[in-house]
């Protein structure tokens, strides 16, 4: 029988852990929740992914709470998976998260089933990183042509210039990976 998955909930809504708990639970995953992200890098190992509010002052907007602690988890282990969320939120606001290492982005209020299935992709995410399955050469193109599609907003133009590849040449690998 597989091991329950594990998930950590951040954020400082008590009505939207409870939503989260109560959406993630039917995964039958098991699941940590916690207010403020102080502190929550410690346990950065315990958990297959984590879904990570932005804001957690009063009237916070910019995200940089959430990319701090982003960051700080990156650091105590790279091979996590983290879901960043927010109720304020916005094309440029996703853009950056992906950019700083997010797996997903996720608006609040969310669909239950898009939830659970950001959170089911970033923890195969984590166990693939973690076994080194995610080195296949291969996928790890796949991955970096849709990150840098997704930086900049479709543009296959400035996308192939941050991959150092002509137009043609990100074409044809985007064809070759069904993209």
């Amino acid at each position: 029988m597989a091991q329950a998955l594990s998930f950590l909930v951040v954020d400082d809504d008590a009505d939207v852990l409870k939503a989260a708990a109560a959406t993630l639970a039917r995964t039958g995953a098991r699941l940590d929740l916690l207010a403020a992200p102080e502190g929550l890098e410690t346990g950065a190992a315990g958990w297959d992914a984590v879904l990570l509010d932005m804001n957690f002052a009063a009237g916070a907007r910019s995200g940089a709470e959430g990319f701090d602690a982003l960051s700080r988890l990156q650091r105590a282990d790279p091979a996590l998976s983290v879901v960043l969320m927010t109720t304020y939120g916005g094309v440029a606001l996703a853009v950056e998260a992906l950019k700083r290492g997010a797996v997903d982005f996720v608006l609040k209020p969310w669909r239950n089933e898009a939830l659970v299935e950001a959170m089911a992709n970033a923890a195969k995410l984590t166990a693939e990183r973690r076994t080194g399955a995610g080195l296949n050469l291969d996928e790890l193109e796949r991955r970096a042509i849709l990150r840098a599609l997704a930086i900049h907003d479709g543009n296959v133009s400035r996308a192939a210039a941050a991959l150092g590849l002509t137009r043609p040449a990100l074409y044809r690998r985007m064809e070759r990976h069904g993209l």
